[in-house]
């Protein structure tokens, strides 16, 4: 992920840590979903299982697929090039589905906080299944289409969980005569991401790029490819589009956008740091089933309407902590010195425990640490100083606003 002692990139900067640190930052970025007890013959492989291995993709472990971390570029060079130019991602891992019938909506929203209803045709947004007890079961991405259904992602470490909580809903619901059923959908998933994408993928579109903007979707063809679903949205902070696509076709569309100069294939490694740069959480690492969406520093998931009505799992938990103090909070974390990771204690200036770190890594882009966790809600103010404990040693952190890098969603 970063090579040796000393990487210096060829964007100019050399960012110093030891290597053991960075070994264990790349592992980090796929450990929190990893199945130990998986073998490589049982592992799901994408559609582009051979050519990740033609590329040289290195193939890891990841909620039960095997995945590719990175391929020849550095760590550095991967996430820099997303950065500045643009980079494909394999997200085939990803459960999609379909929710069809007349009452689709009211039934999705019987199991998340956000307000589909409002959405208009072609918009999505970004949800989160809650449970009763108001903590987070998995956070999914929602577009009502203009074609009679609600296309859903999620995440691939929540797949079973989530089919499973969704089925046994989905059987209640219909037996008191409501109309939805669900679709589960066996295509590809890909993400091209970064501030080149739009000069790259509009060459392979009829319809002109400029009018999806951040969080819409529309069904089309690209570069010839029929029927592609393709999703202003990304999880790396830049400009960006997921794009839903025929298995058979998957391939050839990866091989005519790898056709521009522009255009490099990234892994999980680049895809961790770039989406903690941008303030993104990871589930299982930065919110699961014992936070909350306000503790998570997510209540603008939560819909307007669906504050009022209070119709979701966890409600009355939920919403009395948007205007009451909340015990702890998510924070973003900026520091120099080696570097902080998953489980890190924070500490007050005192030496007091008030937290522990969810994600952290070295920042290509700021040339220092960066990380999110939660503390005691009194030290959650912008520019509190506190400390990490790295190695039984204390260092310096400050607690900071997120995104640490400015994202670049296109709006129009």
């Amino acid at each position: 992920m970063f090579p040796r002692m000393a990487s210096t990139s060829r964007f100019g900067f050399a960012l110093r840590v030891p290597r053991e640190s960075l070994r264990n930052v790349i592992l980090g970025a796929v450990r929190q979903e990893r199945h130990a007890s998986s073998s490589e013959s049982t592992l799901k492989k994408t559609e582009l299982f051979e050519f990740h291995q033609e590329q040289g993709g290195k193939m890891v472990e990841f909620a039960g697929w095997s995945m590719p971390v990175q391929y020849k570029d550095s760590h550095i060079n991967s996430h820099m090039h997303t950065r500045q130019h643009c980079s494909i991602f394999d997200v085939s891992h990803m459960l999609q589905t379909k929710f069809h019938g007349k009452d689709r909506v009211k039934f999705i929203e019987s199991l998340i906080v956000g307000d589909i209803a409002e959405l208009k045709d072609n918009q999505g947004t970004l949800s989160l299944f809650t449970n009763e007890r108001g903590g987070i079961k998995d956070d999914l991405i929602v577009t009502k289409t203009d074609q009679s259904y609600l296309y859903v992602v999620s995440n691939a470490g929540c797949a079973d969980k989530d089919s499973a909580h969704i089925e046994a809903n989905l059987k209640e619901f219909k037996a008191a005569g409501h109309d939805v059923d669900m679709e589960y959908l066996d295509e590809s998933l890909i993400a091209l991401q970064g501030p080149s994408m739009a000069q790259v993928l509009q060459p392979g579109l009829s319809d002109d790029l400029s009018k999806l903007t951040f969080m819409t979707s529309a069904l089309t063809s690209v570069f010839g490819i029929q029927g592609c679903r393709v999703t202003r949205c990304g999880y790396t902070g830049e400009d960006g589009v997921e794009i839903s696509v025929p298995r058979a076709g998957v391939v050839a569309l990866v091989e005519r956008l790898l056709a521009n100069s522009e255009v490099r294939l990234a892994g999980l490694g680049a895809r961790d740091s770039l989406r903690l740069e941008a303030g993104l959480c990871l589930y299982g690492n930065d919110i699961d089933e014992t936070t909350t969406p306000v503790e998570g520093s997510l209540v603008w998931t939560i819909g307007k309407r669906r504050r009022q009505t209070k119709d979701f799992p966890g409600a009355e938990i939920i919403v009395p902590q948007i205007k009451a103090k909340t015990q702890k909070k998510r924070v973003g974390l900026v520091s120099t010195g080696p570097p902080v990771r998953q489980h890190t204690p924070i500490l007050s200036p005192e030496g007091k425990k008030i937290g522990e770190v969810t994600s952290g890594c070295p920042s290509p882009c700021l040339k220092k640490n960066v990380a999110m966790g939660y503390v005691e809600a009194g030290f959650s103010k912008v520019g509190t100083p506190v400390q990490v404990e790295v190695r039984k040693k204390m260092v310096n952190a400050v607690v900071s606003k997120m995104p640490f890098v400015p994202t670049n969603y296109y709006t129009g």
